[in-house]
């Protein structure tokens, strides 16, 4: 009984802090009971997290602990130790990578061969969505899905929720026909005007579709199919 009930404040733990995206509403004991789940499978860790606590002052202190001095914890081995320790140097990490310089795309050849350095030689089509800041640095970019020899969705609601994540002023969406033409089809039209509709509805602009095949790319902005204004169809 008393593992279940464990078990159970475990799970609403996760997915508290999955639903609210972070720590933010966390109190720092929380914070360490939630990281020390994952290196102590069972039980009860929250005496654990306010001995740490104790010890160390603050968070900040627990974080910033050395493992042998951690390990001076009545209950922290080895594990608990390296997990607590890893927290500020992956944070170091994340700040190293995002202040690094990123790639942007200024024009349509450059978007082109940024889509074919993701789709060339692919054998199944994928519909990639990449998402970009004002001044047309790439944020990131997410495979919305990968589908048959002939046949790939775009979900709209992936595709929003992958602009929304990254924060994106906006975004260029490609895809790939590994066995024909890369010509459109009309459902790529219409789908993709569908997509702008919805972007463009809470003030994401999307920049081009291309599409690639084997070394070719199409753009719907270059060839007309599509422009920065929603078209009347």
């Amino acid at each position: 009984m008393e593992d279940n009930i464990h078990a159970g404040h475990r799970e609403r733990m996760r997915e508290r802090f999955i639903h609210d995206k972070g720590f933010e509403n966390f109190e720092d004991h929380q914070i360490l009971e939630l990281l020390l789940f994952y290196s102590k499978t069972r039980g009860d860790t929250n005496p654990l997290a306010h001995e740490l606590l104790d010890q160390f002052g603050s968070l900040k202190g627990v974080l910033e602990a050395r493992p042998e001095q951690l390990m001076q914890v009545n209950g922290i081995g080895e594990q608990q130790a390296t997990l607590i320790s890893m927290v500020v140097p992956l944070t170091r990490v994340w700040h190293r990578c995002a202040m690094a310089e990123p790639q942007k795309i200024g024009n349509s050849r450059e978007a082109e061969n940024y889509c074919l350095s993701i789709l060339a030689g692919e054998r199944t089509e994928r519909f990639y969505v990449i998402s970009l800041n004002a001044k047309c640095n790439v944020l990131g970019r997410r495979k919305i899905s990968e589908g048959s020899l002939s046949e790939v969705s775009a979900y709209p609601r992936m595709v929003m929720e992958t602009a929304l994540n990254y924060n994106a002023h906006s975004v260029l969406l490609c895809h790939n026909h590994p066995g024909g033409t890369c010509a459109p089809s009309p459902e790529d039209i219409s789908s993709t005007i569908q997509l702008q509709r919805l972007l463009n509805g809470v003030g994401i602009l999307v920049l081009d579709h291309i599409i690639v095949a084997g070394d070719r790319t199409y753009s719907m902005i270059q060839h007309g199919d599509i422009d920065y204004r929603i078209k009347g169809r």
